[in-house]
């Protein structure tokens, strides 16, 4: 699950007289993920595109654009069908002519739409103005101005024209009219809170107008439906026949094209590429059923799990699946057996040809190109596209590598560690029985719902979330805050004191909180050190072991020796039974893991014990400081430009402490929703809701002092009310805020933290050659 699938790069070399029913065969197969020749070989040139190539592209071109035009989705294709390129012909430009004049006609009444939407948004401040167009535009000797603005600006700004005015205004609509020139009124304008609209050269009442505009809005409203239902059931008429056309003309194309990757001669063609290790003899033998033997399929190299370049990463591939490659020839050389041989008594000459231009192409010693190794040197140096190698369970994670990036074929796929680790911190933090019930059910309708891919594996991501929080729902005891399963399953059926295990919430179970934190330290120890780990195993199978001590064992030494210093045991005293530990280090590390008071966890561990003290100081200390120390010297000898992040292996640990922070701050605001809705009193060091029984059996029983809140529900009827939307608000927030905090705060602990140390996700997708029919059966 760690290493992708092992890849192996074959070769297909053959005549071209056979080129077209070969590429046929395998893509068909779908399994070879095509090299692109980079020209290196000697009299070899990359393929041209087989004839009709640029025919079936402008074809595709214009299906595509025909499903944009009408909408067309997957889900309106209906059954598979046989098409045929005649039927292609024919029907395309059928489809085309009537989807073309719908658009128009629809493009033509969206424009006149839109201007009459202008036109009415232009006209409104007239209609509240209330005079007749006619009467604002037309005169000789008359200025006239309208626009929006403040009519006692306007007015002060008319006093200094020499000339009779006068302003009307209806709200902050302002007409402005002078006896003299449209410049001078402009000019006197400038000044005053005014913004002038140009006067529509229309006749009569505004509102008259107005009426006319929207009804004619209305009519091409209503032509706009038509044509859009005529668009509609030109859709469902021939969605299933583009869908088709698109399918069949993407593969021709694919067919057509696939010769740009190969190198070829006048007469001969050899293509490469990858394809998984496990399918090589599956390929040999489908694609000998295809074309027989006019082509030669060669297993030329298996990739190793390292990135030193082909010579370094290629196994030996033995006997016969080796072929040509395996000797040290060239695929040049390859190409001309392989296209003797496979020249039939039909196209013998063919094949002496193309048997004559590869002796021919590698006559200048091309032959002879071999690699250090022994190798054959193949037309491109890329690395192996990469086929992640993950269960059916642990698969679904891997939309959350892929968020940051396939890996790479020489790098570990993190995609195990994910699954094993985000649903257990997700579950940790929010730890609730029924926001657990919540978030398996949104994951199960994702994944039920959709046909996205990437959508169920969302679904699955947050159904196994969803999952850990219930369980550690249960274990807490605690079904949306309250402490309900605590009461009646563990107390009541298990016959328990209490739950399991608390968040440390209460004052009765406060040193829990101590523990999480130091829990939280300790996972994110675990967590670090199997970055490192996986780092160092790269590493390795990279540069080397002495590499790999001085790259990241410096790092693995520096980081355990931190924490072993930090965990080693202080020295203590006791005092009437109490022990206090003595030096800087906080009392609760060696607490919450001892025995008795303070203890979450009673296992009776007190610290890292030194067997003797150098001084007064814990030998193990001065081992852990060591261990520092020489992580240091090693950062110092190799990468030295680290050492100014030699801080990181206490403070991304310590970065793990937000698990429980949030997981406190969580619980804290299920218990402030619970508190206003149930009110609650304070009893032992146990915070208890008032389910039961309301404020006055609590002040009864326990005094008035022990009411921490009475509770809207145990108010009038309008409290009641309020306090269910404060009950029902209060957990849809607890509950979004838990996928927007725990979700990214889990996340970040993983693409930070972890992938940090390890990951660069800048691997190859396997695209391999070929197409699966949706929509089209075979011809």
């Amino acid at each position: 699950m760690l290493r992708p699938k092992q890849m192996s790069k074959v070769s297909v070399t053959g005549s071209k007289a056979v080129m077209d029913d070969v590429i046929g065969a395998v893509h068909d197969l779908h399994l070879l993920h095509l090299s692109d020749y980079d020209g290196r070989w000697p009299e070899f040139d990359n393929g041209d595109p087989a004839a009709g190539a640029n025919e079936a592209s402008e074809k595709l071109v214009t299906v595509r654009s025909l499903k944009s035009i009408l909408g067309v989705e997957p889900e309106d294709a209906g059954q598979s069908r046989i098409i045929t390129d005649e039927t292609i012909e024919e029907e395309l430009e059928r489809v085309r002519t009537k989807a073309n004049e719908l658009d128009d006609r629809r493009d033509e009444i969206e424009s006149e739409l839109r201007d009459v939407e202008e036109e009415l948004g232009a006209m409104a401040p007239f209609a509240t103005l209330g005079i007749d167009l006619d009467l604002l535009w037309g005169y000789d000797s008359l200025a006239v101005a309208v626009g929006e603005g403040d009519a006692n600006s306007v007015e002060r700004a008319l006093v200094d024209i020499d000339a009779a005015t006068q302003v009307i205004a209806e709200g902050h609509v302002v007409a402005a009219f002078a006896h003299t020139d449209e410049s001078t009124l402009e000019s006197a304008l400038v000044e005053a809170d005014f913004t002038a609209m140009e006067v529509p050269h229309e006749e009569g009442d505004p509102e008259d107008v107005t009426g006319e505009l929207r009804h004619r809005k209305q009519q091409l409203e209503s032509n706009l439906e038509t044509v859009e239902s005529q668009i509609d059931d030109l859709r469902y008429d021939e969605a299933g026949f583009l869908l088709a056309a698109e399918e069949k003309l993407s593969i021709q194309v694919q067919k057509a094209e696939a010769p740009l990757s190969f190198a070829t001669t006048r007469n001969a063609f050899v293509a490469e590429g990858w394809i998984p290790t496990e399918e090589v003899s599956t390929f040999e033998s489908k694609l000998a059923d295809a074309v027989g033997d006019h082509a030669e399929v060669e297993e030329l190299e298996r990739a190793a799990y390292s990135r030193h370049g082909h010579a370094e990463t290629t196994e030996e591939v033995h006997d016969g699946a080796a072929g040509a490659a395996g000797s040290g020839g060239s695929p040049a050389a390859a190409a001309g057996g392989a296209t003797a041989g496979a020249a039939t008594a039909g196209d013998a000459d063919d094949g002496a040809t193309a048997d004559g231009d590869a002796r021919e192409a590698t006559a200048d010693g091309g032959g002879e190109e071999v690699r250090s190794d022994g190798g054959v040197v193949t037309m491109g140096d890329e690395d192996p596209p990469v086929v992640q190698n993950n269960s059916g369970i642990v698969e679904p994670f891997e939309l959350l590598t892929k968020a940051v990036g396939r890996p790479n074929y020489s790098e570990l796929d993190p995609t195990l560690i994910l699954f094993l680790t985000f649903p257990l911190m997700f579950g940790f933090i929010i730890g609730d029985f029924g926001y657990g019930l919540i978030y398996t059910g949104i994951g199960y309708y994702a994944y039920a719902n959709t046909e996205s891919k990437a959508f169920k594996q969302f679904g699955l991501i947050a159904g196994a979330a969803g999952v850990s929080t219930t369980i550690f729902g249960v274990l807490y005891g605690e079904i949306f805050g309250l402490h309900l399963i605590s009461t009646h399953f563990w107390e009541g059926l298990v016959g328990l004191k209490s739950a399991p295990v608390h968040k440390g919430l209460q004052p009765a179970y406060t040193y829990y909180a101590n523990a999480w934190f130091v829990v939280t330290a300790l996972f994110g120890l675990l967590h670090l050190n199997t970055g490192y780990v996986l780092e160092f195993i790269e590493n390795k199978a990279l540069h080397g072991t002495k590499e790999a001590v001085l790259e990241t064992g410096s790092w693995l030494l520096a980081l355990n020796g931190t924490w072993l210093f930090i965990f080693s045991r202080p020295p203590s005293e006791t005092v009437d039974g109490e022990t206090t530990y003595l030096g800087p280090k906080p009392d609760f590390i060696y607490q919450v893991f001892n025995e008795g008071s303070g203890a979450a966890f009673e296992l009776g561990f007190t610290g890292i014990p030194s067997p003797t003290t150098v001084g007064t100081i814990p030998l193990m200390e001065l081992v852990g400081a060591g261990m520092i120390g020489v992580g240091i010297a090693l950062l110092a000898v190799g990468p030295a430009h680290e050492l100014v992040e030699i801080h990181q292996v206490l403070a991304h640990a310590l970065s793990y402490l937000r698990i429980a922070a949030v997981l406190l701050a969580k619980a804290g605001m299920a218990f402030a929703v619970n508190l206003l809705f149930f009110g609650a009193y304070e009893h032992h060091g146990e915070y208890h809701y008032m389910l039961n029984h309301g404020p006055e059996y609590v002040t009864k029983e326990y005094g008035a002092e022990a009411i921490m809140f009475d509770g809207m529900m145990h108010g009038g009827p309008a409290t009641l009310v309020f306090g269910i939307l404060v009950l029902l608000i209060g957990h849809l927030v607890v509950l979004l805020l838990g996928v927007t905090s725990s979700g990214i705060q889990s996340i970040r602990l993983e693409y930070f933290e972890f992938f940090g140390k390890f990951y660069e996700g800048d691997g190859t997708t396997y695209s391999p050659f070929g197409n699966d029919r949706n929509y089209t059966a075979e011809d």
